[in-house]
């Protein structure tokens, strides 16, 4: 794990909230919810979901190198009784130059 730096003005943060309680469900949704029910194998409807995309984020501190960026999200979601989260990656991986980072053991998710 390592921090992003957005202090030289590059790179942003988005983030969109969708309340699908008693709503039709778009079909960014519905992804969420396929990609849940594959991969734990079990039945799920999301009641709440939230993405949050970091855009071309360059790693910590940007004054050492702003040009190699990363696009990344994180999805939470829930029904109201279990929560999910979602990681997922530009493709290509992480192309932070990590042999600047401050941390040597690299990791591209969370354990």
């Amino acid at each position: 794990w390592d921090n992003a730096d957005f202090s030289r003005g590059v790179g942003t943060t988005f983030y969109q909230e969708f309340p699908t309680l008693n709503t039709a469900k778009p079909p960014f949704i519905r992804d969420v919810e396929a990609k849940v029910r594959r991969y734990l194998r079990s039945s799920y409807s999301a009641a709440w979901t939230l993405k949050i995309t970091w855009e071309k984020a360059p790693a910590y501190a940007a004054q050492t190198d702003s040009r190699r960026t990363i696009t990344y999200q994180a999805i939470l979601t829930t029904d109201g009784f279990r929560s999910y989260v979602l990681m997922l990656y530009q493709e290509g991986g992480m192309r932070w130059d990590y042999t600047r980072l401050a941390a040597t053991n690299v990791l591209i998710g969370y354990t």
